[in-house]
C-alpha cells in the first residue's frame, strides 16, 4: 500500500568503528549505506536519508537524527524493529515519527553536541580501544578548562579546521565547552551551532597539549587568533568522539533518546 509522500524523522545510535564514516560511498561500507539498505528492505523501494551531522570514520553517535521522504505506508514498528532486523548490530534505530515537510534533519537543527571520552592513564586501554581516546601522561584538567573557555563564543576556527573541510565559512559559535574528570576518564563536552571537519578532535588535541604542560593557557587564545591549522597539534583519534545530541526547536516535538550510559562511561 502507498500514499502521498510523507517526511519521517528517525533517531539513530551507532558504534562507528568498522565503518567508513556516515556519508555514502561507492564502496557501500558507510553508516548511511547500511541504513538505506535496511530501510529499502522494509519499504520495498530505494530510500535516501539526510542526517543532522556527517560523522567521520570511527566516530560514534548516541543521538543521530535523520529524515527521509516516502510514499510507502508502514507502521512505526516496521520503521524501528523491522529496520533494526536488517541492520548490523552496531547500528540501531531508536525511534521514528512523522514530521511536517518543513522539517530538515540538518538545516532545522540549532545546535549539535559532541562528547570526547579520553582515558588518561599510563597504560593504553584494551577493552575500550575503539571507544575512547588515550593519553599516557598526567594532564592538568584545570588548565584545560581555562583554555577551553577561550574558545567559547563566535569565532573563526580555522586553526581547528581540517584541510579537507568543505564548509564555506570557518566561523562557528561554541555555546559551551565543559570538561569533567572521573578517575582516569576525562569527558570533554562541546555544544555549537555547527562544526567544521575534525574541529572537535583538533580542539581536544590542543587542550591535551596545554594539559601536558607544553603550552600555557594563553596559547589557546593565540592559536585561535592565528587561524592557522599548521600551528596546532595533531588530530586526536576518532575512537573517543560521540555525537551526543542534536537540538531542534520545540515545535518539532521529536521523541527523546534512550539513555546511552554504557557507551559514554557512567554519564
Amino acid at each position: 500500500m502507498s500514499e502521498v509522500a510523507r517526511r519521517i524523522a528517525l533517531g539513530l545510535a551507532y558504534d562507528g568503528s568498522g565503518f567508513a564514516g556516515w556519508q555514502s560511498q561507492a564502496s557501500g561500507d558507510t553508516l548511511q549505506d547500511a541504513l538505506e539498505r535496511a530501510l529499502a528492505a522494509i519499504a520495498g523501494i530505494e530510500i535516501r536519508v539526510v542526517a543532522a551531522g556527517r560523522t567521520d570514520a570511527g566516530v560514534h553517535a548516541a543521538a543521530q537524527v535523520v529524515h527521509f521522504d516516502t510514499g510507502v505506508a508502514r507502521p512505526e514498528s516496521a520503521w524501528v524493529r523491522g529496520v533494526n532486523s536488517h541492520l548490523p548490530s552496531q547500528i540501531a534505530v531508536q525511534w521514528v515519527t512523522t514530521v511536517d515537510a518543513g522539517f530538515h534533519a540538518r538545516f532545522s537543527a540549532t545546535a549539535r553536541c559532541y562528547r570526547y571520552v579520553l582515558m588518561n592513564h599510563p597504560v593504553r586501554p584494551a577493552l575500550v580501544s575503539r571507544h575512547a581516546g588515550w593519553f599516557h601522561r598526567a594532564l592538568d584538567v584545570a588548565a584545560m578548562r581555562d583554555a577551553g573557555a577561550l574558545l567559547v563564543g563566535q569565532h573563526d576556527y580555522s586553526s581547528f579546521r581540517s584541510s579537507e573541510c568543505q564548509a564555506k565559512s570557518p566561523v562557528r559559535t561554541i555555546e559551551r565547552l565543559d570538561i569533567a574528570q572521573r578517575g582516569p576518564w576525562i569527558f570533554i563536552d562541546i555544544t555549537a551551532n555547527a562544526f567544521l571537519h575534525h574541529m572537535v578532535r583538533n580542539i581536544v588535541g590542543s587542550l591535551i597539549h596545554i594539559g601536558k604542560g607544553a603550552e600555557s593557557v594563553a596559547w589557546m587564545g593565540d592559536l585561535l587568533a592565528q587561524r592557522d591549522r599548521r600551528r596546532a597539534p595533531p588530530t586526536m583519534s576518532a575512537a573517543g568522539l560521540y555525537l551526543t545530541g542534536v537540538r531542534y526547536p520545540q515545535t518539532w516535538q521529536l521523541p527523546a533518546f534512550a539513555p546511552a550510559s554504557p557507551c559514554l562511561f557512567m554519564e
